[in-house]
This record gives structure tokens, sequence and C-alpha cells, in this order.
């Protein structure tokens, strides 16, 4: 592998946000063609903390996790991401912002043109890092997801859980403040979909990154919440009954573009609304 030529530029700051929250909703609405799909919403993401988003078809999941990125604009309302005002920022503003924030699409959405490793180093290559360093660290997160011997593979080697970690990866290497997560173990099988929750765990625990993370699945928000990674064996294992996660995990349901809860997997389980109830069940 050549080394390209890369001037030597590191990349600016992270946001010096003195918000105790690494996401802020307030009050955010959002309509398309009159039809709203998000309606009044309210939440906070703290510092570390993992907040699984759930909800029907249609609920407006994805929507709000594109609000957060800065890829749509809502109707009302106010977004602070690592305490900076996105609703108004310009595009190159918002570029700057995502330096701090790392994003795993369902699809993978990764480059087939390029090889794996030109895929997780793409932001580092934009960001003029220089080469040695940034073979070092796309080797340290491949290393993280089990996947270093996929280095100079093309994507279309690659199955789509080893994709999906490929795209975890790309996600880490820039060491974000906040992982937003897009329905991370959707279309995969239940063997595969446990490998990449292991991997969102992992990730959670060792390096106690702010996560979005929108899913389908309770299943895997619930094993999130019951279960840590173990350092010394480098695998995931069960907490014992009554023991809450080291790093805070929440719950958050959208009911035709509201939020309907807002809270631990212990309030989750107990709650009395009807249609809570039924859809855990």
């Amino acid at each position: 592998m050549s080394a390209p030529t890369l001037p030597i530029e590191q990349p600016s700051p992270a946001p010096g946000g003195e918000s105790a929250f690494a996401i802020e909703f307030e009050h955010v609405s959002i309509a398309f063609d009159e039809k709203v799909v998000l309606e009044d919403i309210s939440f906070r993401l703290t510092h570390g903390e993992t907040k699984a988003v759930f909800g029907v078809a249609g609920s407006g999941k994805s929507t709000m996790l594109k609000i957060a990125m800065g890829l749509l604009r809502p109707d009302s309302g106010r977004i602070l991401v690592l305490g900076q005002e996105i609703t108004s920022m310009s595009e190159q503003q918002l570029f700057d912002l995502r330096r701090h924030v790392g994003i795993v699409f369902q699809e993978s959405a990764l480059f087939d043109s390029l090889k794996v490793w030109e895929n997780v180093a793409f932001r580092l290559m934009e960001e003029k890092i220089p080469f040695e360093e940034i073979e070092r660290r796309v080797r340290e997160a491949l290393r993280f997801v089990e996947l270093e011997r996929t280095f100079d593979m093309f994507p279309s080697e690659l199955s789509g859980g080893m994709r999906r970690r490929v795209a975890i990866a790309r996600a880490i290497i820039t060491e974000p403040e906040v992982i937003l997560y897009d329905s991370p173990t959707g279309g995969l099988d239940p063997v595969t979909s446990n490998t990449i929750v292991e991997l969102i765990i992992k990730q959670r625990d060792v390096y106690k990154t702010s996560a979005l993370m929108v899913t389908h699945r309770l299943q895997d928000a619930f094993t999130m919440a019951t279960h840590e990674f173990d350092k010394k064996t480098n695998q995931m294992v069960a907490l014992p009954k009554g023991r809450l996660c080291e790093v805070p995990m929440s719950f958050l349901i959208l009911r035709e573009g509201k939020v309907i809860f807002d809270g631990d997997d212990h309030q989750l389980a107990t709650s009395r609304d009807d249609y809570i109830r039924e859809y855990i069940s």
C-alpha cells in the first residue's frame, strides 16, 4: 500500500459546549406535505448515556435521527448537539460539528469502489491527518470490531454483518463524542445481530460515548440494558439481577410522531400504559 501525499493538519478541537447534554430536542416539530411526522418532541441525551428510540414504522424515528444529524431542518423547535444549536447552522458549520459525531447507517453506506481501509479512513483523509497516523488508527478501529484481516478487501467481499462492523469502525475512528445508530441490526439474522449488539456494548463501555440508537428490535436494547462488556474476557456478560449498567441506558418510544415514554428499562417494564404494554409484549 503506497502512502498518499497528505499535508499535515490536525482536526479542529471538539465544540466547547458547556451543556450537560450531548443532544437536546426542544419542542421539535416537522411535517411533509402537511402530514405531521414529529410533533412537539422534547428529550435530552446526557453525556455518556445511550438512548434507544423505538416506534412502529412511520412513527418518526428515522426523521428524528436525520434532524439530529442536521440533514433535515425542523419546522419549529430547537436542537442542540454538544451544546451548539444546529437549527440555524450553515452547511460548513454542520460539517465541522459532524467531525465529532459518528454515524452508523442501517445499510452500512460503504463506498464499494474503495477498500475497507479507505472506507474506514475516509473522514481522517478529509481532515488531512498524516498517513502513518491514519494507518495506525484504521488498524486499531478494525481490530476493535475484530476485522483487521479485511484491511485490503473490498466491501463486495464482505458479508452483511461484516459490512455493518466496518461501518462501526468508520464511525468510531474519529473518537466521536456522540454516535448515532440507524437500525444497526436491521436486516441481519439473530446471530449476526447479537454480534453487532455486543460491539455496540463494547464501544459504550470502553469509550463511554453518548449514543442515540434508532431500532425496531426491543430485544437489542434490553440486552444492552442487562449486559456489560468484560475487558478481562473480551466479551459481553449478563449483569447480576437488579444491577444497572455503569453507563446510563434509557428508552424512548414514539407514537404517531409524539414521545409517549422516556425512561429506563425498569420504568418501561412496569409501565401501566396499555399501548406500551402491548408494544413491549
